[in-house]
């Protein structure tokens, strides 16, 4: 079964930093492109970054670029958002996705 697992989310200050995991099972992460996306409370969900199957390859929302910044380890299989800088406006439930399958997401809250 393909499956997707997110972690590391959680409730920061403004101006924190947090890192996100993405843990793939039942495939191999390294064969494919990975996209984190977002949705606050209330709003549609959105893109937040993509990384191509090698790491060579990076895209960023014009909101988060700067701050976030997503990386691969093909040998754990696992994806990552570094997010640094981070303003309540960044607080929502966070997603990876690759193959069309969906982790179940992480919260990220920022707040004081």
């Amino acid at each position: 079964q393909l499956q997707l697992v997110e972690s590391g989310g959680g409730l920061v200050q403004p101006g924190g930093s947090l890192r996100l995991s993405c843990a793939a099972a039942g495939f191999t992460l390294g064969d494919f492109a990975i996209a984190w996306f977002r949705q606050a409370p209330g709003k549609e969900r959105e893109g937040v970054s993509c990384i191509s199957s090698s790491g060579g390859s990076t895209n960023y929302a014009e909101s988060v670029k700067g701050r976030f910044t997503i990386s691969r380890d093909n040998a754990k299989n696992t994806v990552y958002l570094q997010m640094n800088s981070l303003k309540p406006e960044d607080t929502a439930v966070y997603y990876c996705v690759a193959l069309g399958v969906w982790g179940q997401g992480t919260v990220v809250t920022v707040s004081s």
